[in-house]
């Protein structure tokens, strides 16, 4: 009996310690691993390219990555929302690519709250056919990306580029109504002083 027990005090902590190490060996899957994507890393496709697609193992709750891509001479080729189609697939519209090596980043939040950030390049040349639409994201009405033309106006938000031109026209129909009535008085004065 006395075997037993020192035995069973002897083997206890070996056998917690032997299943913690199982467990801390066994590989982590809350972390989100791109599956696909396209253009894939490494393609090479026609500038006339307008979406990407990245498709993931799981998308935490189905939240869009953040998609940025910068172009070889180091700007930053404007991207528009991502749309998540399912819990996996991310796609967005992009304006027509410039020539050269393109570096696509994508940031993401795993289950586990861990941020995640990922690069990887392709090439875009003149000549190659455009990469087709994914069927993924061919029935996907994808917000268009920000170019800072169609939104906005002499540098200002649409919004507050349209108050800032009536706020101008309101000021200058009101200098001219002044500037009418000063005029007539003045002339109403002349006309009067000659009778």
């Amino acid at each position: 009996m006395r075997r037993l027990r020192l035995l069973t005090a002897l083997t206890g902590p070996a056998v917690c310690a032997g299943a913690l190490l199982l467990l801390a060996g066994a590989p982590a899957h809350a972390h989100t691993a791109l599956k696909d994507a396209a253009p894939a890393p490494g393609a090479t496709v026609g500038a006339g390219t307008e979406v990407v697609q990245l498709t993931f193992d799981n998308l935490t709750s189905g939240i869009a990555p953040k998609i940025r891509m910068v172009g070889p001479d180091g700007e930053e080729i404007p991207v528009g929302e991502p749309v998540v189609t399912d819990r996996t697939t991310a796609c967005a519209a992009v304006f027509p690519l410039p020539e050269g090596v393109i570096t696509l980043t994508y940031s993401l939040t795993a289950e586990d709250g861990d941020a995640q950030d990922n690069a990887y390049q392709f090439e875009a040349a003149d000549g190659t056919e455009p990469a087709a639409t994914p069927a993924a994201c061919a029935d996907l009405s994808l917000p268009a990306p920000d170019g800072g033309g169609s939104d906005t106006v002499a540098g200002l938000g649409r919004t507050t580029a349209t108050a800032a031109v009536a706020g101008a026209v309101a000021v200058i129909a009101g200098g001219g109504f002044v500037l009418l009535r000063a005029l007539r008085r003045r002339g109403s004065g002349r006309g009067g002083g000659g009778e």
